[in-house]
């Protein structure tokens, strides 16, 4: 399958979250046309752009499949009826992180989108949804998300479809990236974290953190 509909475009102002933190986790859906351009989604924010946002954190995909599995774990909690549950600008059934690559790029209405990288999970969803285990969970399924960066700026809105138009890195999987980097198996080996390294498409800040740790 090549083509999804986005059943919802999501974003969200920064808002009091603990303490002295903000965060704009709370994605809820974005009316008509919207804007995608560079930094994101016209109509979104980011509260901490220290590890949030930014050209290579454009668009984040969460996939809704993965809320079912989440009921079994959490039970009804609200949260999950919420397609912007965990902080995703785009809500998509029947796409996970092992059908799609490292530099898969993306029609979606009239921008270009290039997958670039997982999403590591951090404490703010544990604290949204007030549960424990939650971020220890993701690194054990790989139910992580995923970032794109945007190629061509264009305006897209709900109910369009998200269409593959070029395969990046088939070897490389969402779903392989992110065991390789912080699943929770044995350590990633010098070959991989190599050809990690030589991925043209997957995101400089994550190739330079991936050098820091493994070499």
């Amino acid at each position: 399958m090549n083509a999804w509909r986005v059943e919802a475009l999501l974003g969200a102002a920064a808002q009091p979250f603990r303490g002295d933190h903000t965060s704009a986790i709370a994605k809820q859906p974005l009316d008509g046309p919207v804007l995608i351009h560079r930094e994101g989604l016209t109509g979104d924010e980011q509260a901490d752009r220290t590890v949030h946002g930014g050209p290579e954190k454009a668009v984040h995909c969460y996939p809704l499949d993965h809320h079912a599995a989440w009921r079994d774990m959490l039970g009804l909690h609200p949260l999950l009826e919420d397609p912007g549950a965990f902080g995703s600008n785009l809500a998509i059934r029947g796409l996970s992180e092992t059908d799609v690559h490292i530099g898969d790029r993306f029609r979606f209405g009239g921008a270009l989108i290039e997958l670039c990288q997982p999403r590591q999970p951090c404490w703010k969803i544990e604290h949204r949804f007030d549960q424990k285990r939650m971020v220890a969970h993701i690194l054990q399924t790989g139910c992580c998300g995923f970032y794109f960066r945007v190629l061509e700026e264009g305006h897209t809105q709900a109910g369009d479809m998200l269409e593959r138009v070029e395969t990046g890195h088939e070897e490389w999987s969402v779903a392989r990236v992110f065991e390789t980097l912080f699943g929770l198996g044995s350590k990633p080996s010098p070959d991989d974290i190599a050809a990690l390294l030589k991925l043209d498409c997957l995101a400089e800040e994550l190739k330079a953190s991936i050098a820091r740790k493994f070499t």
